[in-house]
Protein backbone atom coordinates (compact mmCIF):
# COMPACT_ATOMS: atom_id res chain seq x y z
CA UNK A 1 0.00 0.00 0.00
CA UNK A 2 1.35 3.27 -0.91
CA UNK A 3 2.32 5.40 2.36
CA UNK A 4 2.89 9.40 2.26
CA UNK A 5 3.63 11.95 4.88
CA UNK A 6 2.63 15.16 3.93
CA UNK A 7 3.10 18.45 6.63
CA UNK A 8 -0.26 20.37 6.33
CA UNK A 9 -0.62 23.95 6.48
CA UNK A 10 2.99 24.81 5.91
CA UNK A 11 5.05 25.15 2.63
CA UNK A 12 8.24 24.42 4.50
CA UNK A 13 9.63 20.83 5.99
CA UNK A 14 9.56 20.21 9.33
CA UNK A 15 6.49 22.70 9.96
CA UNK A 16 2.52 22.65 10.18
CA UNK A 17 1.13 19.41 11.10
CA UNK A 18 2.70 15.79 9.43
CA UNK A 19 -0.47 13.64 8.48
CA UNK A 20 -0.13 9.35 7.35
CA UNK A 21 -2.16 9.12 3.79
CA UNK A 22 -2.23 5.84 2.57
CA UNK A 23 -3.92 4.99 -0.86
CA UNK A 24 -5.66 1.69 -0.60
CA UNK A 25 -7.37 0.06 -3.68
CA UNK A 26 -9.37 -2.18 -1.27
CA UNK A 27 -11.69 -1.33 1.70
CA UNK A 28 -9.73 -2.39 4.72
CA UNK A 29 -10.84 -3.48 8.73
CA UNK A 30 -11.18 -0.35 10.67
CA UNK A 31 -8.79 -2.89 12.75
CA UNK A 32 -6.55 -2.97 10.18
CA UNK A 33 -6.76 0.53 9.92
CA UNK A 34 -6.08 1.28 13.71
CA UNK A 35 -3.37 -1.00 13.75
CA UNK A 36 -1.58 0.77 10.58
CA UNK A 37 -2.63 4.40 12.24
CA UNK A 38 -1.13 3.30 15.68
CA UNK A 39 1.88 1.79 13.99
CA UNK A 40 2.52 5.47 12.35
CA UNK A 41 1.61 7.14 15.50
CA UNK A 42 1.34 10.61 13.63
CA UNK A 43 -1.93 12.62 15.56
CA UNK A 44 -4.27 11.15 12.29
CA UNK A 45 -4.00 8.46 9.46
CA UNK A 46 -6.18 9.14 6.62
CA UNK A 47 -6.98 5.84 4.50
CA UNK A 48 -8.40 6.54 0.43
CA UNK A 49 -9.68 5.20 -1.79
CA UNK A 50 -11.72 5.52 -4.98
CA UNK A 51 -15.18 5.16 -4.95
CA UNK A 52 -17.65 6.35 -8.06
CA UNK A 53 -16.47 9.37 -9.35
CA UNK A 54 -14.80 10.44 -6.28
CA UNK A 55 -13.17 9.22 -2.77
CA UNK A 56 -14.00 7.14 0.53
CA UNK A 57 -11.47 8.62 2.97
CA UNK A 58 -11.62 8.05 6.79
CA UNK A 59 -9.16 9.74 9.59
CA UNK A 60 -7.61 7.78 12.70
CA UNK A 61 -5.78 8.70 15.70
CA UNK A 62 -3.51 6.41 17.51
CA UNK A 63 -6.14 5.72 19.42
CA UNK A 64 -9.60 6.06 17.81
CA UNK A 65 -11.26 7.19 14.50
CA UNK A 66 -12.64 10.60 13.98
CA UNK A 67 -15.82 12.28 12.09
CA UNK A 68 -13.56 15.18 11.27
CA UNK A 69 -10.13 16.26 10.34
CA UNK A 70 -8.13 18.87 8.49
CA UNK A 71 -4.91 18.40 8.06
CA UNK A 72 -5.41 14.84 6.66
CA UNK A 73 -7.50 16.10 4.38
CA UNK A 74 -5.27 18.58 3.10
CA UNK A 75 -2.81 15.94 3.29
CA UNK A 76 -4.89 13.48 1.23
CA UNK A 77 -6.18 15.88 -1.58
CA UNK A 78 -1.98 17.29 -1.96
CA UNK A 79 -1.04 13.44 -2.00
CA UNK A 80 -4.41 12.82 -5.35
CA UNK A 81 -3.70 15.88 -6.96
CA UNK A 82 0.00 15.26 -7.14
CA UNK A 83 0.68 11.30 -6.94
CA UNK A 84 -3.17 10.25 -8.20
CA UNK A 85 -5.45 12.31 -10.61
CA UNK A 86 -2.50 14.96 -11.04
CA UNK A 87 -5.22 17.01 -13.28
CA UNK A 88 -8.16 17.17 -10.70
CA UNK A 89 -8.54 20.55 -9.78
CA UNK A 90 -11.91 19.32 -7.32
CA UNK A 91 -11.63 16.23 -5.18
CA UNK A 92 -14.62 15.34 -3.40
CA UNK A 93 -14.57 13.04 -0.37
CA UNK A 94 -17.27 10.74 1.51
CA UNK A 95 -16.99 10.67 5.01
CA UNK A 96 -18.59 10.42 8.04
CA UNK A 97 -18.84 14.15 7.92
CA UNK A 98 -21.06 14.16 4.99
CA UNK A 99 -19.08 14.77 1.41
CA UNK A 100 -16.20 17.23 1.55
CA UNK A 101 -14.64 18.99 -0.85
CA UNK A 102 -11.55 20.23 -1.86
CA UNK A 103 -10.87 22.87 -4.56
CA UNK A 104 -6.69 23.65 -5.80
CA UNK A 105 -6.22 26.92 -6.24
CA UNK A 106 -2.53 27.59 -7.19
CA UNK A 107 -0.59 26.37 -4.32
CA UNK A 108 -3.87 26.64 -1.95
CA UNK A 109 -5.97 23.81 -1.15
CA UNK A 110 -9.28 25.22 0.18
CA UNK A 111 -11.79 23.17 1.76
CA UNK A 112 -15.41 23.49 2.03
CA UNK A 113 -16.17 22.08 5.60
CA UNK A 114 -19.61 22.17 7.76
CA UNK A 115 -19.93 25.34 10.30
CA UNK A 116 -19.92 24.06 13.63
CA UNK A 117 -21.61 27.18 15.83
CA UNK A 118 -20.46 26.57 19.70
CA UNK A 119 -22.90 28.11 22.40
CA UNK A 120 -21.54 29.79 25.04
CA UNK A 121 -21.51 28.36 29.19
CA UNK A 122 -20.38 30.00 32.60
CA UNK A 123 -16.30 29.84 33.23
CA UNK A 124 -15.12 27.60 36.46
CA UNK A 125 -12.22 27.36 38.14
CA UNK A 126 -11.32 24.08 36.88
CA UNK A 127 -10.94 25.55 33.11
CA UNK A 128 -8.27 28.06 34.66
CA UNK A 129 -6.13 25.22 36.40
CA UNK A 130 -6.24 22.82 33.16
CA UNK A 131 -4.55 25.39 31.17
CA UNK A 132 -2.48 27.24 33.86
CA UNK A 133 -4.49 30.73 32.64
CA UNK A 134 -7.03 32.88 32.98
CA UNK A 135 -10.34 32.64 31.15
CA UNK A 136 -12.25 35.29 29.71
CA UNK A 137 -15.29 33.07 27.73
CA UNK A 138 -16.08 29.62 27.43
CA UNK A 139 -17.79 28.06 24.31
CA UNK A 140 -18.56 24.16 23.67
CA UNK A 141 -19.96 22.29 20.85
CA UNK A 142 -20.62 18.72 20.72
CA UNK A 143 -17.37 17.07 22.91
CA UNK A 144 -15.45 19.77 22.29
CA UNK A 145 -14.55 23.29 24.65
CA UNK A 146 -13.56 25.86 23.44
CA UNK A 147 -12.23 28.54 25.78
CA UNK A 148 -11.00 32.22 25.23
CA UNK A 149 -7.85 33.86 26.54
CA UNK A 150 -6.53 37.44 26.94
CA UNK A 151 -4.47 38.08 24.11
CA UNK A 152 -1.73 36.09 22.22
CA UNK A 153 1.29 36.22 24.59
CA UNK A 154 -1.35 34.93 26.80
CA UNK A 155 -1.88 31.64 24.98
CA UNK A 156 1.61 31.22 24.09
CA UNK A 157 2.25 31.13 27.90
CA UNK A 158 -0.44 28.18 28.67
CA UNK A 159 0.94 25.45 30.43
CA UNK A 160 -1.78 22.47 30.18
CA UNK A 161 -2.60 19.87 32.64
CA UNK A 162 -3.40 16.90 30.31
CA UNK A 163 -5.12 15.02 33.37
CA UNK A 164 -7.70 17.83 34.10
CA UNK A 165 -7.93 19.08 30.60
CA UNK A 166 -9.06 15.32 29.44
CA UNK A 167 -11.75 15.35 32.65
CA UNK A 168 -13.17 18.67 30.75
CA UNK A 169 -13.70 17.61 27.40
CA UNK A 170 -14.40 13.95 26.23
CA UNK A 171 -12.49 15.20 22.49
CA UNK A 172 -10.73 18.13 22.76
CA UNK A 173 -9.81 21.65 24.52
CA UNK A 174 -8.67 24.53 22.19
CA UNK A 175 -7.75 27.65 23.81
CA UNK A 176 -7.95 30.63 21.65
CA UNK A 177 -7.30 34.64 21.53
CA UNK A 178 -6.83 37.41 18.91
CA UNK A 179 -4.17 37.46 16.87
CA UNK A 180 -1.26 40.23 16.62
CA UNK A 181 -0.09 39.43 12.50
CA UNK A 182 -3.30 37.47 12.19
CA UNK A 183 -7.31 37.59 13.37
CA UNK A 184 -6.71 35.15 15.40
CA UNK A 185 -4.47 32.27 17.28
CA UNK A 186 -5.15 29.27 18.98
CA UNK A 187 -3.73 25.86 20.68
CA UNK A 188 -5.52 22.42 20.61
CA UNK A 189 -4.85 19.98 23.45
CA UNK A 190 -6.92 16.45 22.83
CA UNK A 191 -4.98 13.78 25.30
CA UNK A 192 -8.14 11.87 25.31
CA UNK A 193 -7.64 10.65 22.25
CA UNK A 194 -4.13 9.95 22.17
CA UNK A 195 -2.87 13.65 20.93
CA UNK A 196 -1.80 15.53 23.57
CA UNK A 197 -1.41 19.04 21.50
CA UNK A 198 -1.81 18.67 17.92
CA UNK A 199 0.36 21.01 15.53
CA UNK A 200 -2.29 22.37 13.65
CA UNK A 201 -5.61 21.33 13.64
CA UNK A 202 -8.18 22.24 10.66
CA UNK A 203 -10.95 20.61 12.30
CA UNK A 204 -11.03 22.90 15.38
CA UNK A 205 -11.22 25.68 12.84
CA UNK A 206 -14.92 24.87 12.00
CA UNK A 207 -15.67 26.10 15.35
CA UNK A 208 -13.40 29.11 15.42
CA UNK A 209 -14.56 30.79 11.97
CA UNK A 210 -17.75 31.40 12.79
CA UNK A 211 -16.86 32.26 16.63
CA UNK A 212 -14.49 34.71 15.31
CA UNK A 213 -16.44 35.85 12.46
CA UNK A 214 -18.69 36.98 14.91
CA UNK A 215 -16.86 39.00 17.13
CA UNK A 216 -14.05 40.53 14.69
CA UNK A 217 -17.29 41.25 12.26
CA UNK A 218 -15.26 39.39 8.81
CA UNK A 219 -15.75 37.02 6.35
CA UNK A 220 -11.89 36.30 5.46
CA UNK A 221 -10.10 35.87 8.58
CA UNK A 222 -6.15 34.64 8.62
CA UNK A 223 -5.16 32.49 11.56
CA UNK A 224 -2.44 30.02 13.57
CA UNK A 225 -2.04 27.64 15.14
CA UNK A 226 1.14 28.42 17.68
CA UNK A 227 1.83 25.27 18.49
CA UNK A 228 5.97 24.42 18.46
CA UNK A 229 5.92 23.44 14.62
CA UNK A 230 3.06 25.91 13.90
CA UNK A 231 0.61 26.64 11.19
CA UNK A 232 -1.27 29.13 8.72
CA UNK A 233 -4.95 28.62 8.00
CA UNK A 234 -6.79 31.15 5.38
CA UNK A 235 -10.30 30.83 6.50
CA UNK A 236 -13.34 32.42 5.13
CA UNK A 237 -17.25 31.99 6.86
CA UNK A 238 -20.58 30.97 5.04
CA UNK A 239 -22.92 30.31 7.43
CA UNK A 240 -23.73 26.65 7.54
CA UNK A 241 -20.21 26.24 6.04
CA UNK A 242 -16.84 27.24 6.53
CA UNK A 243 -13.88 27.21 3.75
CA UNK A 244 -10.10 26.32 5.03
CA UNK A 245 -7.21 26.77 3.13
CA UNK A 246 -3.77 25.69 3.41
CA UNK A 247 -0.42 24.77 1.75
CA UNK A 248 1.38 21.22 1.98
CA UNK A 249 4.55 19.58 1.35
CA UNK A 250 6.15 16.44 1.07
CA UNK A 251 7.99 14.51 3.41
CA UNK A 252 8.07 10.84 2.73
CA UNK A 253 7.09 8.73 0.06
CA UNK A 254 6.78 4.62 0.79
CA UNK A 255 4.76 1.65 1.34
CA UNK A 256 3.67 -0.20 3.92
CA UNK A 257 4.03 -4.09 4.13
CA UNK A 258 0.83 -5.30 5.61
Amino acid sequence: MKYYVVDAFTDELFKGNPAGVCVTENELSAEKMQNIAAENNLSETAFVRRAGDGYSLRWFTPVKEVDLCGHATLGTSFVISNFVDTAASELKFDTRSGVLTVCKEDDLFVMDFPSQAARKIVTSPLMEQAIGAAVVEAFVFADTLVLLVEDEACLQGVTPDFGLISQLAPHAVIVTAKGGDVDFVSRFFAPNVGVNEDPVTGSAHSILIPLWAKKLDKVKLTAKQISKRGGTLFCENHGERVKIAGKAVLYLKGEINF
